[in-house]
């Protein structure tokens, strides 16, 4: 069983000031995505479907069709592609949007909007984080594993201080897990960086607590996760409660967090926490550009990537 890769591309990166998802930052022009489905296909999943916006659908489709032609699996079978498309409108009948609302309702609803595309275990990944070799090698390890499973889910956790921004500070959710490492609970933190005494500072959302010390080792949320196909379902659901208490909102967002704890609260899923030393970095600000680009330049210097990465 080969799992599939879910990139969520929908996002604007209003901070960035551009589609970030389609910015070339490798030596021949890769951009953020090509390194996430290079790492991906050396693991072994087997097709990658995009959520994208509607207005950017033919753009994102003539760059992989440009870029990915030919591109093969290690077993010399095709790497398999798709496209979904996430709207605001795209939620059951039965509820009406509030006509002011612009914002389509968050990432777990992106989700969902692949959910007849996607039939086997899949990885979850943001279109604009870089997260490294070995977390794709560790997450692809366990959807093999889960194949045939139920009720079950997977979040591959960062560590703090090896998530952070140079230019600003960031948001970030703390994992909070049991003895058998398995998730209790996602607790979001705004205004997290390092500051002149060296430790790491964030503002606890779920507390209320401004500028309190983390503990730079803990593992956080960078939206990396795994599911099996009934996640589908079971999502769905919490949806729709949501949707009963939300519809009218204008900015209230379905996050995949939110899912998750719901699911696990109502014990319809458990989900396991898996760490990786990888150091994730992205762009969050246009300040973090060069310092991206000078990453993966190291990288292709040190040999962990060719350039281009695929040889025509």
């Amino acid at each position: 069983m080969k799992p599939t890769l879910l990139v969520l591309a929908a996002g604007m990166g209003s901070r960035y000031g551009g589609l970030k998802q389609m910015d070339g930052l490798g030596p021949s022009g890769e951009t953020i995505i090509d390194y996430s489905i290079y790492d991906a296909v050396a693991a072994g999943f087997g097709k990658v479907v995009y959520i994208v916006r509607q207005y950017f659908l033919d753009q994102f489709k003539e760059t992989v069709r440009n870029k990915y032609s030919g591109i093969a699996c290690p077993d010399g079978t095709p790497l398999e592609f798709d496209f979904v498309v996430q709207e605001l409108d795209k939620i059951p009948s039965r509820f009406a949007l509030n006509p002011e609302r612009q914002k389509p309702w968050g990432t777990a609803h992106a989700v969902l909007m692949a959910k007849d595309v996607i039939k086997e275990p899949f990885a979850v990944i943001n279109g604009d984080d870089y997260y490294g070799k070995e977390s794709f090698s560790i997450l692809a390890d366990w959807l093999r594993a889960h194949e045939d499973s139920k009720g079950v889910c997977s979040i591959v956790g960062f560590q703090l201080d090896n998530t952070l921004s140079e230019y600003g500070k960031v948001s970030r959710g703390i994992c909070y897990y049991d003895g058998t490492r398995h998730l209790t609970g996602v607790a979001e933190h705004q205004n997290v960086g390092k500051e002149e005494d060296g430790k790491v500072y964030g503002d606890n959302t779920v507390t209320g607590d401004v500028h309190v010390e983390l503990d730079a080792k803990a593992l956080c949320s960078m939206n990396m996760w795994g599911f099996t196909p009934d996640y589908f379902d079971l999502s769905a659901e919490v949806f729709e409660k949501f949707l009963e208490e939300n519809a009218g909102e204008l900015k209230k967002e379905f996050y995949i967090p939110y899912a998750v704890d719901v699911m696990m609260k109502e014990g319809t899923c458990r989900c396991e926490v898996l760490t990786t030393a990888s150091r994730w970095f992205g762009v969050t600000y246009k300040e973090d550009r060069p310092s991206v680009v000078a990453k993966f330049q190291e990288l292709v210097d040190k040999g962990v990537y060719p350039t281009p990465l695929w040889k025509r």
